[in-house]
């Protein structure tokens, strides 16, 4: 009986190894252009710096990759260079951005808004962060994080991202252009 059961358990063994061999694995898929893929190496890589105008070109690639963030421009920077935002969320907050903004707005000002009001628009509305980096031009990682968070929100699908995106507006922005 152990010589029949050895036969068939190696043909599933090898079966599953061959299915697994020509299988790409699917963190190794990517929806978006990965840094390593726009840059020539990883975040953080010794010796090498993304500057502003390589996160610019990059966002503005990411932008038009995916259908979970939108660029904006929140002014000029001393230099007259565009300050990018980059404004992350779910495709379907996206949808009803400028409902979710009035909320937010009125939330804020919370004038001639009564309890029970603000509770239904807080229901309604998602929760907005404004996440930034590169604040001081001697400290690069800030500005080096921003670019690998922007792409994991574009790019990963996973339960806690995906969580994340149908409840939270990210803005994110380079703190500093001109200092890096």
């Amino acid at each position: 009986m152990t010589k029949r059961l050895l036969p068939s358990a190696f043909s599933a063994v090898a079966a599953a190894a061959f299915a697994f061999a020509f299988t790409t694995p699917v963190a190794a898929q990517h929806r978006v252009t990965t840094p390593e893929q726009q840059f020539g190496h990883e975040i953080g890589a010794d010796y090498v710096l993304p500057n502003y105008e390589a996160l610019h070109a990059y966002w503005i690639k990411l932008a038009g990759e995916s259908d979970r963030m939108i660029l904006d421009t929140i002014g000029d920077t001393e230099e007259g260079r565009p300050h990018l935002q980059a404004i992350i969320t779910s495709p379907e907050n996206h949808a009803r951005i400028d409902r979710l903004r009035e909320i937010s707005r009125t939330l804020a000002k919370a004038e001639g808004v009564s309890e029970a009001e603000a509770r239904a628009l807080a229901l309604e509305g998602k929760a907005t962060v404004w996440i930034d980096g590169g604040l001081h031009a001697t400290e690069v990682l800030g500005a080096q994080q921003l670019m690998e968070m922007v792409f994991r929100l574009n790019d990963y699908t996973d339960a806690e991202t995906l969580r994340i995106l149908d409840n939270v507006i990210i803005l994110a922005t380079h703190a500093n252009p001109d200092g890096h």
